[in-house]
């Protein structure tokens, strides 16, 4: 909705009218007659949609609120196309009141509530508990403590309320002031398995981990707005205090992970009863990498510690670290759009100070430039802003001080081999370049394009803590993320609309890794360049639409193209192989992942493929001339490079078709609606990303139909 300001006059320049407006997406101010809609939708793996909102008002009040919910067995996307553990459900609630005091004066207030409780999705490895039963060690399907190891059972819970009241006022004509504040907290809960052994996932999980985080962010906002002649000038004040709290829990679910003795042949020795490297005696030896700190918390051990040896007392064995801290943050900013003839300059200045763990101040100016060719409806632009570029807030508090914590240090050095860095994460600052162009062919197309360049110093990624689902941001020296987007579009020509998306991006990063837990040994004075896995050559997206009349059924269809991410730790042939298993230029050694991993990255050796039991060969090894992947792009033998040419998720198309009337019945006041979704009409069966540092792997949705009921008021 807008609402026109009483006591505005129109400013005229040119052919261009300013008004005082205050600009709102939904509010029930003025509604006075009930306005709402009632919606519910069933679909594939049980998947149950419901939702309503109303608006309601008069002229100097109105409330708008809305609520919906989820409930479904493919809450995420999982690691197998096979669903499996899944389930998840959420609730949402949103309520603005709007207060008109005066002609210049009006209150606002947003209120919000959401509530997310879902599973973590299981692979194979980790529903059929395989690592029990001889991926890392032969136990019969039998945890230390002899009972049977079930399926791994990690459920989170996502709380969030948010309370963000605004008053506005009009001062005059051309100027509006407005004060406001917020609060919010976010509260995170991670749990692990009742029985902590299933936690065990080979290659991606050691230890059974438990989160319990809080982020609440309290602040005030203010700013005066003055439209004047050729300027729109804004100034304003966002002081903002932000309140760390973490408790993160781990204990040792791998029995190969710190053992205490070495069988003869070198291999951990998994006897629950051996906690002491004094009793490492005949065909045994002492284990050289064994830390005594973190027996403190192996809870495969059934045996006594011995007396030395310095554990804390502990009544679960897990171990907790606990974080707090307070960042606070305020900028400043003044701005200006300055409109001249076929000319629109946007002039800026803000400027940032951080408080945190670290300080930090930045001066950011900031310019735009855009031209009008009205012969040929041609819109160019350039701009550049400077930008302080603060760190992620999730567990910053874990990566900024956790190597000082002598257990987080020794879990860092046992698991990958190397000291952490001990000095928290400090802001850093971009430089961003857009360059576009928007040009309308008649009335029935538009084409707009841009080009972006990003140049980070001291620049932000997320890693993992340990083989675990905990993660943190770590901090590398820079990075270059170059790309484009443009966009066409068809407006309704007939009944028919049209539009096509297509992107593309590069994210590089540079070493080394100057702050944080650490990620991997090459990332230590190292300068080289890598690719996360956000980089993607090109992606396009196409919706048709056709509707019969102005009030008949439609039907819409989507068409998305990927060229595929950066993937994983995928072997390949020789080469740098940074990512993966080292091999040859002609034999691949795929040893270093599970068969299920194989399974999931599509691999095969000549005319064996992959099962989630079964490798591509006993051995491990593979000819390069007969590996390959239906899932990867995977390099040619010697020629992969982290840089120019990573393994990469194939290519992949996928096909969305919908179907609906908006008015099944011809309604005025009241409406019903009716809308079919098919996602994924091929059931094609493919990857986003494998093995991702931060996220691990997901197969797209499979099909996937939903059925949606409306009724509108």
């Amino acid at each position: 909705s807008m609402e026109v300001i009483e006591g505005a006059p129109p400013a005229e320049y040119g052919d261009k009218t300013s008004l005082v407006i205050v600009v709102t997406t939904r509010s029930g101010l003025g509604v006075k007659q009930p306005h709402g809609d009632i919606t519910t939708s069933y679909g594939s793996f049980g998947s149950v949609n419901g939702g309503a909102n109303l608006a309601y008002g008069g002229d100097n009040w109105g409330n708008f609120i809305s609520l919906n919910g989820l409930n479904t067995s493919r809450f995420l996307d999982g690691p197998e196309f096979t669903v499996m553990h899944d389930h998840g459900n959420e609730q949402n609630v949103f309520d603005r009141l709007d207060l008109k005091l005066s002609g210049k004066d009006t209150i606002n207030l947003n209120l919000g509530f959401s509530r997310s409780w879902f599973q973590t999705p299981n692979s194979f490895d980790s529903q059929n508990a395989t690592a029990w039963s001889g991926l890392v060690v032969n136990n019969g399907g039998l945890g230390p403590d002899g009972r049977p190891v079930g399926p791994t059972d990690q459920v989170s819970k996502i709380r969030t309320f948010n309370i963000a009241p605004v008053w506005t006022h009009v001062l005059n004509a051309n100027t509006v002031f407005t004060l406001g504040g917020f609060a919010r907290q976010d509260q995170y809960n991670y749990y692990g398995s009742a029985d902590p052994f299933a936690d065990l996932i080979p290659d991606l999980q050691t230890n059974t981990i438990g989160q319990n985080r809080r982020l609440t962010n309290l602040g005030l906002r203010s700013s005066v707005s003055v439209v004047k002649g050729i300027h729109n000038i804004k100034a304003g004040v966002t002081w903002q205090d932000t309140i760390l709290t973490e408790a993160d829990s781990f204990g040792i679910v791998d029995p190969t992970f710190n053992a205490v003795c070495l069988n003869a042949d070198g291999s951990p020795n998994t006897n629950p009863a051996l906690t002491n490297p004094a009793n490492c005696g005949g065909a045994l030896q002492s284990n050289p990498s064994f830390s005594p700190l973190l027996a403190c918390y192996d809870l495969t051990r059934t045996g006594p510690l011995p007396a030395s040896d310095g554990c804390p007392k502990s009544t679960s064995g897990l171990y907790t670290f606990n974080g707090h801290a307070d960042i606070r943050e305020l900028a400043l900013y003044l701005q200006d759009t300055i409109t001249l003839k076929n000319w629109t300059f946007n002039v800026g200045i803000r400027g940032d100070m951080y408080n945190g763990l670290t300080k930090s101040n930045q001066a950011e100016p900031r310019l735009g430039i855009a031209y009008h060719i009205k012969p040929t409806n041609t819109v160019l632009q350039v701009s550049y802003a400077r930008t302080l570029e603060t760190p992620f807030n999730e567990n910053l508090v874990l990566a900024s001080l956790g190597c000082n914590d002598a257990v987080i240090n020794q879990l860092q050095s046992v698991l990958q081999g190397y000291p952490c860095l001990t000095s928290p994460l400090t802001p850093g600052f971009r430089n961003e370049f857009h360059a576009g162009l928007q040009q309308a062919f008649g009335r029935y197309l538009v084409i707009s394009g841009e080009y972006i360049w990003k140049y980070t110093h001291d620049a932000y990624d997320f890693s993992v803590l340990g083989n675990t689902p905990i993660t943190y941001p770590i901090e590398w020296a820079s990075s270059k993320i170059p790309g484009y987007a443009i966009r066409a579009s068809v407006p309704n020509f007939h009944g028919f609309t049209a539009f096509v998306v297509m992107s593309s991006v590069a994210a590089r990063f540079y070493g080394p890794q100057v702050t944080g837990i650490g990620t991997t040994p090459s990332s230590f004075g190292v300068g080289g360049v890598f690719r996360i896995d956000h980089d993607e050559l090109f992606n396009s997206t196409t919706h048709l639409q056709y509707q019969i009349g102005k009030r008949g059924p439609w039907i819409g269809f989507n068409w998305r193209y990927d060229s595929g991410l950066v993937a994983g730790p995928a072997p390949c042939a020789g080469g740098n192989c940074n990512n993966g298993p080292n091999g040859t230029d002609s034999i691949v050694d795929v040893s270093g992942i599970t068969p299920d991993q194989q399974f999931q990255a599509g691999l095969y050796c000549g005319s064996v493929h992959a099962t989630p039991t079964t490798p591509i060969s006993p051995s491990g090894l593979c000819p390069a001339s007969q590996y390959g992947s239906t899932f990867l792009q995977i390099p040619a033998a010697g020629t992969e490079n982290d840089d120019h040419n990573p393994p990469r998720i194939a290519s992949r198309n996928l096909f969305d078709i919908s179907m609906g009337h908006d008015n099944l019945f011809h309604g005025d006041r009241y409406k019903w609606s009716a809308r079919l979704s098919i996602v994924n009409i091929g059931n094609t069966e493919a990857l986003y990303n494998f093995l991702s540092t931060f996220s691990g792997t997901h197969y797209v949705t499979p099909r996937a139909v939903t059925g949606t009921v409306g009724f509108h008021f």
